[in-house]
């Protein structure tokens, strides 16, 4: 089972890093594979009461590879670690299958009881460089952690989240302040997207979907004019009259 897994990360490694040039390559040098090894053991040691051969296990890995998985924490299949110096991951932390986790990222607790105390990643994660993911939530499946970004509560399925603390950013608000303001006559991209906390840029994202909920509210109105009047009653209406009507 392990070396079926180990045959399988190596797999991983070359369909992910395109600086991977071949099998032997990637066996030989990649201290995210060596950490992920070592540690499928320590974990079976883990769960079978060798909680020092374990801990020594991950220690071991750490002296070699710079990275740090204590031996209790549930690591998924086809997980990626790139680079991997300065990587830590918490007892507690599930990490799920075709996540990909970079140089410098700790999923760590924020509690100093026994109870789940670090994060779970579902499948195919993505964190950042330096991202630090603190605390007992969960990062929804294919969510983004931005570099160096400080991540303190729950990520939605498909989210990015970007900062310190990390705000969250839906993919699916963005496309639909894109589309209310190419309707408005100008593109929002750098609004919606690259604003941060700048005051300006967030007015400008609450105008957006204010005027995206009056739209929603006039389409409505109009619908519910329609069906009162019937078709009859709205022969000879144009469009624009029953704008007015409704205004």
């Amino acid at each position: 089972m392990i070396f079926e897994r180990l045959r399988e990360d190596i797999a991983n490694v070359k369909e992910k890093d395109p600086a991977a040039r071949s099998a032997l390559e990637v066996l030989l040098c990649y201290p995210g594979l060596h950490a992920l090894f070592i540690h499928r053991i320590a974990h079976l040691c883990w769960k079978a009461g060798l909680t020092v051969l374990a801990r020594w296990l991950s220690h071991l890995a750490r002296f070699l590879t710079g990275i740090e998985i204590h031996p209790g924490a549930t690591v998924g299949r086809r997980v990626f670690i790139d680079h991997g110096m300065g990587v830590v991951v918490g007892e507690t932390a599930e990490i799920g299958d075709d996540c990909t986790i970079y140089q410098g990222v700790t999923l760590g607790g924020t509690a100093l009881n026994r109870a789940k105390r670090h994060p779970t990643l579902e499948r195919g994660v993505v964190v950042g460089a330096g991202a630090k993911v603190l605390g007992p939530f969960t990062v929804g499946a294919g969510a983004r952690i931005g570099s160096n970004s400080v991540v303190v509560k729950a990520v939605p399925p498909g989210a990015t989240a970007v900062g310190i603390p990390a705000r969250v950013i839906v993919e699916e608000d963005d496309k639909r302040r894109e589309e209310q303001a190419a309707r408005m006559g100008f593109s929002a991209y750098a609004v919606t997207r690259s604003a941060g906390d700048d005051p300006l840029g967030m007015a400008l994202n609450r105008l957006i979907d204010h005027v995206a909920e009056q739209d929603k509210r006039i389409d409505a109105l109009q619908e519910q004019l329609r069906r009162a009047l019937g078709p009859e009653g709205m022969r000879g209406v144009s469009a624009d009259e029953l704008d007015r009507v409704v205004d």
